[in-house]
């Protein structure tokens, strides 16, 4: 899934580990989480979009199957 984890880590000043310090997970997670390649758990899409003070939406693009 398409994600805006990366431009708003920068935009905020976090490292790649300070943000997994922060959201309790590795710092592989957050690279995953960057690359598109794994998809977080909803408490983990909670925990980042209150991390970052913004939405869900805001975080990630979600593209239907119809959209792809």
């Amino acid at each position: 899934m398409e994600n805006n984890i990366k431009k708003l880590r920068q935009e905020q000043g976090y490292t790649q580990e300070e943000l997994a310090g922060k959201m309790a997970v590795s710092r592989q997670t957050i690279i995953s989480l960057e690359k598109g390649i794994y998809n977080p758990s909803l408490s983990l899409a909670f925990k980042l979009a209150i991390g970052f003070n913004c939405s869900i939406e805001t975080i990630f693009i979600y593209e239907s199957e119809e959209e792809r």
